[in-house]
């Protein structure tokens, strides 16, 4: 009939101070064809004692001497025990019922209506072990979601990670080759005085330059040197950048108050915010069909925030919802990995991303004033060749 048949007897702790009513009890159980392993106490106790055992569940007259049914499941919910509870009493009120439900109790019933014991004790163990699975399940589901934002917080920083060593091969390896090759170029041009081979020279110059303008562009978007002087400066050239690429009007705000802290981030957070804001210029690129774009930076109340907003023709909620659509995603969890959030707003007046960082008391690092960056200024240059 129950596994409490098949496998193993029922372990019901009784708390009832009649001998007689705790006999009737068990003969209505086992007349069900319930094996029942009970244990009868009837004071407190014999009750706190009988609890270090497992049970599961507990059958509790309402009345004691100098004990009551509801002081009872007080205990059991003070000492977070997770078992069954079952009220039955000969002179139990509605409102007391009630009362006891509310507090946590399984059901209540009356002692004259005690063939209804067996189904209340199997509903009760059955509602306790669906509650304690879906508690699992969430606990379970939360641990996974746990590890799954741990696990992209790690691609992420594993990501950047090798992102700054390949750029640093580029910048080493790649632009010291390419820069000695130019200047032996250079070199063979000024001491030939064969037409053919000068022009095979310039020719090659000119090659060799565009490869250091290509490798350039490409460390630049592997490793973002402007961070180097600080995060205003790079959201400053991001922004001119932006405008003279795209025609598209970009203005940066940014606080002079907060300048000075601005310039003494935690490590990482930096990274995060122009990832932040090259992801949202990108997405305008692509789809906003904006004329304008405003970049807020602010620190108040010890939180970075940077706003991304543009008067264009805004997300659709199936432009949201895409099942392929990492980018957003990914500004969530790259977020995390500082300890911060993302949020997104879009209507027909257009798209507004924030960024939000709680900065840490003490977190700022020391930092020298970074050197100013004019627009026409390329960050990432090795130098003039």
């Amino acid at each position: 009939m129950t596994h409490f048949t098949v496998n193993r007897p029922l372990r019901l702790l009784h708390l009832e101070d009649s001998e007689l009513d705790h006999e009737l009890t068990l003969a209505h159980l086992k007349r069900g064809g319930m094996a029942v392993q009970a244990l009868r106490v009837d004071n407190e106790g014999d009750y706190l004692r009988a609890l270090e055992h497992p049970w599961d569940v507990v059958v509790s007259d309402y009345n004691l001497p100098g004990f009551s049914g509801l002081v009872a499941l007080d205990l059991l919910k003070a000492h977070m025990l997770d078992i069954p509870f079952v009220l039955v009493s000969g002179e139990i009120g509605e409102d007391t019922a009630v009362e006891a439900m509310r507090n946590g109790a399984s059901d209540y019933l009356l002692k004259n209506n005690l063939a209804r014991l067996e189904p209340a004790l199997l509903h009760a163990i059955e509602a306790s072990e669906t509650r304690r699975a879906r508690e699992l399940a969430d606990r379970e589901l939360g641990a996974s979601k746990q590890r799954l934002h741990e696990l992209a917080q790690h691609l992420q920083t594993s990501v950047e990670m090798e992102r700054a060593a390949i750029a640093r091969e580029i910048h080493d390896d790649v632009g010291g080759s390419l820069t000695a090759l130019k200047f032996d170029l250079a070199w063979i041009a000024r001491h030939s005085t064969d037409p053919k081979v000068v022009s095979r020279v310039n020719g090659a110059l000119e090659t060799v330059t565009l490869a250091i303008e290509a490798s350039q562009r490409i460390m630049h978007n592997l490793r973002p040197a402007i961070l180097e002087q600080g995060l205003v400066a790079a959201l400053q050239w991001m922004a001119a950048r932006f405008e003279r690429r795209t025609g598209v009007s970009c203005h940066l705000r940014t606080p002079p108050a907060a300048l000075e802290q601005l310039h003494r981030l935690p490590a990482g957070v930096p990274l995060v915010a122009y990832r932040t804001a090259q992801e949202a210029l990108t997405n305008i690129t692509k789809h906003a069909q904006a004329s304008r774009v405003e970049i807020d930076l602010a620190l108040a109340g010890g939180v970075l925030s940077l706003e991304v907003s543009d008067n264009g023709r805004g997300l659709s909620q199936e432009d949201l919802s895409k099942a392929r659509s990492f980018g957003i995603r990914g500004l969530h969890e790259r977020a995390r990995t500082v300890g911060g959030w993302v949020d997104l707003s879009s209507g027909p007046g257009g798209t507004t991303l924030i960024l939000s960082v709680p900065l840490h008391e003490g977190a700022t690092r020391a930092a020298e004033p970074p050197p100013a960056v004019h627009e026409n200024q390329d960050p990432t240059e090795w130098g003039e060749l």
